[in-house]
């Protein structure tokens, strides 16, 4: 396969990258780079190239070199545009047209024209579509970040703004033309965007980069960036409250120096280190970088952090490690205070070195501090919230070691070529598309938390089995949402399920004709709305006893989702009925209590499908382990409990038809789906013989 990347945003070249040296210069260059270097491993990647923009000039003359080499199979190309000089992403949309029409004459010279296409930020997306208007080579869409979620931090009226109407026109565009969209984080799939006109979630996948984390776990003081900081400090040997960011508006580091001015305890606990990008002359930084770095300067005056603040004017790539290192042997912790993050390399880098986080809740973070338990989610507007969450870890011996142990963890979590099997198997989809089975004559739906996955080796005896169902139809039922279950799916290398039930049923989506992109059923989503009434309810349970709300991700349009026990669960079904409201209450592992819209459970969701497949009752497989499976369990004839089940199901008094296997998880679906298989062959030749 022959993979061809457009990025045209700040300076790109292969090695020593100067991160920070324009607003534009930042990770979404080290995220391609890294990506590319991974997917070189894979020997069914013949050819990749990296298209970006030439240009003369500051910064420097490398950028004007029309090749550079990266590997064997891995090449830089610069092409000419309409400007000749570097030009910012807000002027990026001059040079569309002309960069166009300079690759797809690149693509006529080459023996042979890539298969895909992948673009990333929003310009290249608009290149990538004329590209496929003409050639018809399909393309995959990274954002990296968006236009609206600048504008939400900018205020009311940004998006009115020249610059940003025209970003965000653009990126609705390229969500509209995307045969893919790749996503970081589940906040950037499920939140950021979710304001577009065009978002169609079921042609988003969440793809968390990795990162080369061993230098960070591995990372050592180093004298020169230890005497390069002291010579700030009264008490270098104090704990460090470090950020490491480019001075832009967005990182909100302001934010971090507030919270620290403001709080004479964290003063007195910590010294404060800011590494904001690179800088001999503030005048001649680029972009807002110069004004956020002034706003600096003035805050550290107003609140007289002299002696307790360190703030560098350089950094080289290789001192990074050693700065990590630097606060992790003064016991101290990173803070990324950004307004949003749409994924965070800096903290897992920082967890890798041995660090505790303190990130804003605001887009990637969530996910990496929900995976390795890491650190606190904090309000980014709120430097308060900074210093109190900062204060909790230096304070607390067993939290910070915690912390750390959970940072460990990251390595394994965030890994190139993990990331880069799931990319190029859905690149090889989208290429070879396998569509999905028209008319089944059965069909297995299965929960996925410890039904179908929880045991690597019994879903690999699925995936086994699963090849040799040639009439059955597969899906999956759930509590997580669309991009939450998609994403252990294909970290777990399950087979692609043909019909998603999540949300705990109140969403549903098929898999389209290419076999890899979704789309939501929408008759469905029209009969979970009827009586629906979200906000009168989550008003009526406001405050109820026992009962607190789960993170901002879990929360859907037709769920709302909470913590509680089994008398919270009973508090919320008479707090409801006292107020006229209709829902189904689904209490599930002792402690997830998920309100839903009456209609809306995953049984009715599995009737609705079944139907559309026009099969009889006696067709359907469903296998769950849990409570929030029991309205499925109970629906069905031919209902299947894992062996590993929990909340007492297999005693459940409207489960006793259902059968219990001896085998637990995937293994524990097989073993059910041949007993229901042997059940009716022996129905069918008793019938014959009457």
């Amino acid at each position: 396969m022959f993979v061809l990347h457009v990025a045209l945003q700040g300076c790109l070249r292969g090695r020593d990258v100067v991160y920070g040296l324009t607003a534009d210069t930042g990770g979404h260059i080290r995220y391609l780079l890294d990506l590319v270097a991974a997917s070189a491993q894979d020997p069914g990647i013949d050819r990749i190239v990296v298209a970006t923009r030439r240009f003369d000039g500051p910064p420097g003359p490398d950028y004007a070199v029309p090749e550079e080499r990266l590997g064997d199979k891995v090449a830089l190309v610069r092409l000419a545009s309409a400007s000749p000089g570097y030009r910012t992403k807000e002027e990026m949309h001059a040079e569309v047209a002309s960069l166009a029409e300079n690759l797809i004459a690149w693509i006529g010279a080459q023996a042979r024209a890539p298969d895909l296409l992948h673009a990333h930020y929003a310009d290249a997306a608009a290149v990538a579509a004329i590209v496929e208007e003409r050639l018809g080579i399909p393309f995959v869409f990274t954002a990296h970040s968006l236009g609206r979620v600048k504008a939400a931090t900018l205020g009311e009226g940004a998006e009115n703004r020249p610059d940003l109407a025209r970003r965000i026109a653009t990126e609705e565009r390229a969500l509209a033309c995307a045969s893919l969209v790749v996503a970081s984080s589940r906040d950037e799939a499920e939140v950021q965007y979710a304001g577009y006109d065009a978002y169609d979630p079921g042609r988003i996948r969440v793809l968390p980069p990795g990162s080369d984390l061993a230098r960070f776990a591995d990372s050592r003081p180093d004298p020169r960036v230890d005497a390069t900081l002291a010579r700030f400090l009264h008490e270098p040997g104090k704990p460090v409250l470090l950020a490491l960011a480019r001075p832009v508006a967005r990182k909100n580091l302001a934010a971090l120096v507030r919270a620290y001015g403001e709080s004479a305890e964290l003063q007195a606990r910590a010294n404060l280190v800011l590494v904001a990008g690179t800088r001999q002359d503030i005048d001649a930084l680029d972009g807002d970088m110069a004004a956020t770095m002034r706003d600096l300067l003035v805050l550290i005056d107003r609140y007289d952090l002299y002696g307790r603040i360190a703030y560098p004017k350089t950094h080289r790539p290789e001192d990074v490690p050693a700065l990590y290192a630097h606060a992790r042997v003064r016991g101290g912790l990173f803070v990324n205070p950004a307004l949003n993050e749409p994924f965070g390399l800096t903290l897992l880098e920082a967890s890798a070195a041995g660090l505790p986080l303190v990130a804003t809740d605001s887009g990637g973070p969530n996910d990496i501090v929900e995976t390795c338990g890491n650190g606190i989610l904090v309000d980014p507007r709120q430097p308060d919230a900074i210093a109190a969450a900062a204060l909790r870890i230096l304070d607390d011996p067993a939290f910070y070691a915690a912390c750390v142990a959970g940072g460990a963890r990251a390595a394994a979590a965030y890994d190139w070529d993990r990331h880069a099997a799931r990319y190029h198997a859905l690149l090889r989809a989208l290429h070879a598309p396998v569509p999905p089975m028209r008319a089944p004559r059965q069909l297995l739906i299965s929960d996925i938390d410890n039904t179908l996955v929880g045991c690597r080796a019994g879903l690999s005896t699925f995936r086994r089995w699963r090849s040799r169902q040639a009439a059955l139809a597969f899906g999956v039922a759930t509590g997580r949402s669309f991009h939450s279950a998609m994403a252990i799916l294909e970290q777990q290398d399950s087979p692609r399920p043909q019909v998603m039930i999540t949300s705990v049923g109140s969403e549903i989506y098929h898999l389209d004709a290419n076999g890899v992109t979704y789309t939501a059923d929408a008759a469905w989503r029209e009969t979970v709305a009827a009586g629906w009434k979200r906000e009168a309810m989550r008003a009526a349970l406001d405050g109820l006893d026992g009962l607190a709300p789960q993170g901002p991700l879990e929360q859907r349009a037709f769920k709302l989702s909470y913590f509680g026990d089994a008398a919270a669960a009973a508090r919320v079904r008479a707090r409801l009925a006292r107020a006229g409201l209709r829902a189904s209450v689904i209490h599930s592992h002792g402690r997830y209590l998920d309100v839903l819209p009456e209609r809306a459970s995953k049984g009715t969701a599995v009737d609705h499908v079944r139907a559309l497949y026009r099969l009889p009752e006696r067709a359907v497989f469903v296998a769950g382990d849990s409570g929030n499976d029991v309205e499925m369990l109970r629906a069905r004839a031919q209902a299947i409990i894992v062996a590993n089940y929990s909340d007492d199901l297999a005693g459940h008094a409207a489960l006793q038809h259902s059968y219990v296997a001896r085998a637990s998880h995937a293994r524990g679906i097989i073993e059910g789906v041949g007993h229901f298989r042997r059940v009716l062959a022996s129905q069918v030749l008793e019938a014959h013989a009457g």
